[in-house]
């Protein structure tokens, strides 16, 4: 009977030891990419999201991407996979429409810079086609200095060098060609 305690005291201590032994392998470290700058890197990140730029309380603009991007250090958003933006006048009104392939927000002055097959509708159908558009938060106006072409129901413009209010009412083109519809 003696013999048989032993025998568990002896399997118990022989489990702890084998336990121990186990338990003291080497731990995994993580690797370290030692070429990635931490800076470069951004701060936030989030898929199919939505952001909106208002000024007290007033909604100016939202924003909807697939992938988007903040980095604090540039004070930048770097938008991307798709991107959305509806503008609103002061009434809250959507005034106009944004589609394009990126876009930049400067986070200082929350002006948009949209690039990529950019395409501007407006309430009252004007579509204005662009690769790359600005829009001034403050002043509510869009611009360019590259190519567009301006479709509404009264004419259809082409030329270089584009301004406008946001709703693409008021617009000049510089270096302008096109027809116009008579009535």
């Amino acid at each position: 009977m003696h013999r048989r305690g032993t025998g568990r005291t002896l399997l118990c201590v022989l489990a702890l030891v084998a336990g121990g032994l186990l338990g003291c392998e080497e731990k995994v470290k993580p690797s370290i990419l030692r070429d990635i700058d931490s800076q470069t890197l951004p701060s936030q990140e989030s898929w199919n999201s939505t952001v909106v730029i208002s000024d007290s309380g007033h909604v100016k603009a939202v924003i909807d991407a697939g992938y988007i991007r903040v980095f604090d250090a540039e004070r930048q958003t770097l938008l991307s996979e798709g991107v959305v933006v509806r503008f609103f006048d002061e009434h809250g009104r959507q005034t106009s429409e944004l589609h394009s392939r990126e876009a930049k927000v400067d986070d200082r002055t929350n002006n948009l810079e949209a690039m990529g097959q950019v395409v501007v509708t407006s309430s009252d159908s004007t579509v204005l086609k662009t690769e790359h558009l600005f829009w001034d938060n403050v002043n509510h106006r869009i611009h360019t200095p590259d190519e567009v072409w301006i479709t509404s129901p009264k004419e259809t413009l082409q030329g270089k060098g584009f301004e406008a209010q946001q709703n693409l009412k008021n617009y000049r083109i510089f270096q302008v060609s096109g027809e116009a519809r008579a009535k």
